[in-house]
């Protein structure tokens, strides 16, 4: 049975569209965990354009779940990571233009730079997982960089245009899932997951945690966020 992560990025995205003080986050935390949460996902970007600092502080001393701080590989951010110390560290691909995260993490392409943030992360006693697309060779350097769970990047067949394509990227998915199972990896999925679509995500062996954001934020400002978690956490452990 999939645990729940709870995204609650987009509820400070609102705040931010006014830069006022409400939306708190912190608030939509305490209600996701009400609700069923069985983790807080937050993403501090560089360009703050969401989550700020403040937010991960707090979040850091009333979260009674895990606290997952999904972040860049890059020194500034690491350096806040190291100093707030949530349970666990996703490392994620970053960039300004985007709207959203667009695809995993190139492990293969900055050994390096993610080795070292990794590194560091581990020696501090956090966990660590990487955002990564369910591609075998990804998967394999994850772990010889000493990850200790991937989560595998779902938004292509939350995209896909056709059952048929939805089929087959299901598939993808199910087979990446098992090579990180074989590799002794925790596997975790997200991105794009929705109501109506995360059931057969769900449902794939191994799965350990599904972090959803938008979906549950959008459903939030209908039924109210307590709520919409717990449609959310019924589909997934069901």
């Amino acid at each position: 049975m999939a645990r729940l992560g709870v995204n609650i990025d987009h509820v400070a995205t609102i705040r931010q569209a006014r830069r006022t003080i409400e939306p708190d986050p912190v608030w939509a935390a305490a209600l996701a965990e009400l609700g069923g949460a069985d983790a807080i996902t937050v993403h501090l970007r560089e360009d703050r354009r969401h989550i700020q600092d403040r937010d991960l502080r707090v979040l850091k001393d009333t979260v009674q779940v895990k606290l997952n701080l999904e972040m860049a590989a890059e020194e500034a951010i690491t350096r806040i990571a190291l100093s707030t110390h949530p349970h666990q560290c996703t490392l994620v691909p970053e960039k300004r233009e985007e709207v959203t995260t667009e695809g995993g993490l190139d492990v293969l392409g900055n050994r390096d730079r993610v080795r070292r943030c990794v590194d560091q992360l581990l020696a501090a006693g956090i966990e660590v997982s990487l955002f990564i697309d369910p591609d075998e060779a990804q998967i394999s350097a994850s772990k010889a960089l000493g990850a200790q769970a991937v989560e595998l990047h779902t938004g292509r067949y939350a995209d896909a245009p056709t059952p048929e394509q939805q089929q087959r990227e299901l598939i993808i998915l199910q087979s990446a899932g098992k090579a990180a199972l074989d590799h002794g990896l925790l596997l975790h999925m997200g991105h794009g997951l929705t109501y109506r679509n995360v059931i057969p995500v769900a449902r794939i062996h191994g799965v350990g945690e599904l972090n959803i954001g938008h979906s549950i934020v959008a459903r939030a400002v209908m039924v109210g966020f307590q709520q919409a978690v717990r449609e959310m956490k019924t589909l997934v452990s069901g």
